[in-house]
């Protein structure tokens, strides 16, 4: 295949989404949809005027990598502080060895809507441990700013899906309501020699011919819409139709989109969760996604229209559990949580 004919991620200006219906966004939805179908990634542009993207808005979250190591560790997960309560949401730290290495922060709903969105029955719905105001100045406020505007550009990206599968366009609203989205905040640090040689081969990639170390592994997400905000470290590469991994460069002041598998298979496959996976740069790597959750009691079943029998519906909240404890910083927390339903 000739370079020129390498598969791409499109660029979208989805501007339109927010605007009145009519042929802009009638051309927008197509746009969409046909990304999702194909590749299954894309880049947005056009976002709100309101939306805190950018290399400002960034480093206003990214400020908590620099807090002291005591601090942060008040923030972790009890798989990694047994002394600390939180179980899904909090701070994990670096696990050397393994062919993903990263670490950083997962974030609730209720950093944005507060209690109403919390349930400590249910460790996907437990409130989310928060650094001193004292240490972060003005952090948290950033961080639910940051929540907000990215529901609303996963909503107008839902609606836009909707449209596109026939369906009212509100038809996925009442799923996300109060949902289980969480804001991450990542480092990918470089990796070093000593550390590279405990890992297994699969570590190791060819990439445009030079041999090159992994530092996130290759999956595909597990819910529906991924958002994610890039440094201008290279290395996320998304996996084509043709097998062939491609490049997905960071662009200032956009977004980059991918979808779940739960979408994929609540859309009967036209929407496509799309394998992806980061390589090892030559300096390390601070990104941000955002995974557009559905609520934990939100029932899964296939659309109006589709094959009935295709699959058994599911709750949400159920599945993410299944899904997440297969990820390195949540193994071995299977029995955190029980099934809603048996």
């Amino acid at each position: 295949m000739s370079a020129a004919a390498e598969p791409v991620a499109p660029t979208i200006d989805i501007g339109a989404l927010f605007g009145a219906a009519g042929s802009a966004r009638d051309r927008v939805d197509a746009a969409v949809v046909a990304a999702a179908a194909d590749v299954g990634f894309m880049t947005i542009k056009g976002l709100p005027a309101d939306a805190p993207v950018g290399r400002a808005a960034r480093a206003q979250l990214l400020r908590i990598f620099a807090l002291p190591p005591a601090v942060l560790r008040t923030l972790w997960r009890a798989k990694f502080e047994p002394r600390n309560q939180n179980v899904y949401r909090g701070w994990f730290p670096l696990q050397p060895g393994n062919v993903t290495s990263k670490q950083g922060m997962d974030l609730g709903g209720d950093i944005a809507h507060g209690a109403a969105v919390t349930d400590e029955r249910d460790p996907l719905r437990e409130r989310t441990p928060r650094p001193p105001e004292s240490q972060l100045p003005g952090w948290c406020a950033a961080a639910a700013a940051y929540y907000l505007a990215m529901e609303k550009i996963c909503r107008a990206l839902m609606q836009s899906i909707a449209r596109s599968l026939q369906l009212p366009q509100d038809f996925f609203d009442a799923s996300f309501h109060q949902g289980l989205s969480t804001l991450r905040l990542l480092h990918y640090p470089t990796r070093s020699a000593e550390e590279l040689a405990g890992c297994a081969p699969d570590v190791w990639v060819v990439h445009q011919g030079e041999r090159r170390y992994l530092t996130g592994a290759e999956h595909t997400d597990s819910g529906f819409v991924t958002l994610l905000a890039q440094d201008d470290a290279p290395g996320l590469q998304a996996r084509a139709r043709n097998g062939q991994w491609i490049d997905v460069p960071p662009q200032e002041g956009a977004l980059v989109v991918n979808f779940g598998q739960v979408l994929e298979r609540w859309s009967a496959g036209r929407i496509r969760a799309t394998e992806h996976r980061v390589i090892g740069a030559a300096h390390e790597r601070f990104s941000i996604p955002f995974f557009y959750e559905a609520r934990a009691d939100a029932e899964i079943r296939p659309l109006p229209g589709d094959d009935p029998a295709s699959f058994a519906p599911f709750l949400y909240g159920d599945y993410l559990w299944a899904r997440i404890i297969e990820f390195v910083e949540f193994r071995g927390m299977k029995e955190q949580r029980r099934p809603a339903r048996a």
